[in-house]
C-alpha cells in the first residue's frame, strides 16, 4: 500500500535516518509513508495514531496579536521542559516507526500510479521581506531572484524542525548554485541562542528571524515547520506543512531548475491551500457537506461563506476560516446554519446582502491568524 505525496498520488517512501542518498536506489519503489501526527505545545499526541505529516502547531503564540492561552496548573511547566519533553518524545516515536516502515512491502510504481508533483498554475509573487540574518547582514527575498528558493519557517525546540535540518544542509550543499534555502525562525526568543543552535548544527543556508508581519504576510504560519516553495521568479509554486519526505523537495527543486526527475508534474488551481485569499475560488470546503444542496442553493452558499467574517477572531471569511482550521467550531456552526436556511427558504437566505466582515483582500490582512492551530 502506497499513500500520497499530494493527495491521491504514491509517496516516495520517508524513514527518519534516511538522507537523500541513501534514497536514490529506491526510486522505482513506493512503500507506505511514514505514520506520524500533530506535535501540539504541551498537549502531545501519538504520531502512531495518525497519518498527517509531523507538525508542531502553534497556538496563540504571536506576542502583542492575541494574549496565549491561559494554562491551567497542571500545565504551567516551564515551556524549555515542555519544549525538551516534545523533542524528546517526537524522536521517541519517529524511532520507533523506522522498524516497522522499513518492514512493509514495497509496491512497484507504474506509469500512472508512479511519483507525482505538484505545482500551483499561475502563482502569485512571493511577499518580500527584509530582516537581518543571524549575522546581522541584510536578508530578503529579491536578495535571492534568479533562484529557487524553499523559504523554512521552523523553530529550535520543533522536533520535525530539527529532524529536517541535515537534510536542507544536504540540499543547498548539493544545488546551491541554484537553489537558496533561507530559514525564518518563528517563536525563540532569542537571537543569540538560535545563532549558537545555527553554528553548532552546521546549517549552510542564511536565517533570520520571523516578524509577526512576515507570519502574516504567509497566512500566519500555525505549524512548524512550513516550507513555501518559489520558483526562480519568485512565485509561490507549493507550501509544505509538516516534516516532508526530503525526495520531495529535491523531485521539486530538479523540476524547477529543468533537470530531468522520475515523476511526472502535475498543476492544481490554489484555491485557499497556499494563500487564503485565494478562497473564493474554492468549490468545496473541509467539513462543509454541500452535497444536498442544488447547483443554485450551493452558489449561493459559497457566496455567503466568502462575504461574511468568521467570529472566532481570526479575521478570516468562513470559508477561509474553514480552510485554515477546519476544527474551529464557530465556522463550523455559522456554515452550517447558513445552509439550512439556504435549504429550508429562511428569510435572507437566498441572497440578502449581509454586512460582512471585511473580507481579507490578501493573508496580510490577518490580525491573528495563530488563533487556529492547523491540524488538517
Amino acid at each position: 500500500m502506497s499513500l500520497a505525496l499530494h493527495g491521491g498520488s504514491p509517496e516516495i517512501p520517508f524513514t527518519p535516518a534516511a538522507r537523500l542518498g541513501e534514497q536514490k536506489p529506491k526510486l522505482e519503489t513506493a512503500v507506505t509513508a511514514l505514520k506520524s501526527g500533530a506535535c501540539t505545545l504541551l498537549h502531545l499526541v501519538n504520531p502512531a495514531t495518525l497519518t498527517k505529516p509531523t507538525t508542531c502547531i502553534l497556538i496563540n503564540k504571536i506576542p502583542g496579536a492575541y494574549p496565549p492561552s491561559p494554562l491551567s496548573s497542571t500545565k504551567s511547566i516551564s515551556s524549555k521542559f515542555a519544549r525538551a519533553f516534545i523533542f524528546l518524545f517526537f524522536f521517541a516515536s519517529i524511532i520507533g516507526l523506522a522498524s516497522s516502515v522499513s518492514a512493509q512491502e514495497a509496491a512497484p510504481t507504474t506509469p500512472d500510479s508512479g511519483p507525482v508533483i505538484r505545482f500551483v498554475r499561475n502563482p502569485d509573487q512571493a511577499p518580500d521581506f527584509k530582516v537581518d540574518d543571524l549575522d546581522g547582514k541584510p536578508l530578503s527575498l529579491s536578495g535571492s531572484r534568479g533562484k529557487v528558493v524553499l523559504l523554512n519557517f521552523w523553530a529550535t525546540w520543533c522536533g520535525p524542525c530539527r529532524a529536517e535540518i541535515p537534510d536542507l544542509i544536504e540540499l543547498q550543499k548539493k544545488y546551491g548554485d541554484h537553489l537558496q534555502i533561507i530559514g525564518l525562525d518563528v517563536d525563540d526568543d532569542d537571537a543569540g541562542e538560535v545563532k549558537k543552535f545555527v553554528e553548532k548544527n552546521g546549517i549552510n543556508y542564511p536565517v533570520g528571524m520571523a516578524t509577526n508581519e512576515i507570519r502574516i504576510q504567509y497566512g500566519g504560519v500555525a505549524a512548524l515547520p512550513t516550507s513555501f516553495v518559489l520558483d526562480d521568479q519568485g512565485r509561490v509554486v507549493q507550501k509544505h506543512e509538516g516534516l516532508r519526505n526530503p525526495l520531495l523537495y529535491e523531485f521539486e527543486i530538479r523540476s524547477l531548475i529543468g533537470l530531468q526527475i522520475p515523476a511526472r508534474v502535475e498543476t492544481f488551481e490554489d484555491t485557499g491551500e497556499i494563500f487564503l485569499k485565494h478562497a473564493d475560488r474554492a468549490v468545496t470546503l473541509p467539513g462543509v457537506d454541500m452535497s444536498k444542496l442544488t447547483p443554485e442553493q450551493k452558489q449561493v452558499a459559497l457566496h455567503r461563506f466568502n462575504a461574511e467574517g468568521c467570529t472566532c477572531g481570526c479575521q478570516f471569511t468562513l470559508a477561509q476560516c474553514r480552510i485554515y482550521d477546519r476544527n474551529c467550531p464557530i465556522s463550523k456552526a455559522r456554515t452550517t446554519k447558513i445552509m439550512a436556511e439556504i435549504t429550508t427558504g429562511h428569510p435572507g437566505a437566498e441572497h440578502k446582502a449581509e454586512s460582512p466582515k471585511e473580507a481579507p483582500a490578501s493573508d496580510a490582512t490577518s490580525t491573528n491568524p495563530a488563533q487556529h492551530a492547523n491540524t488538517p
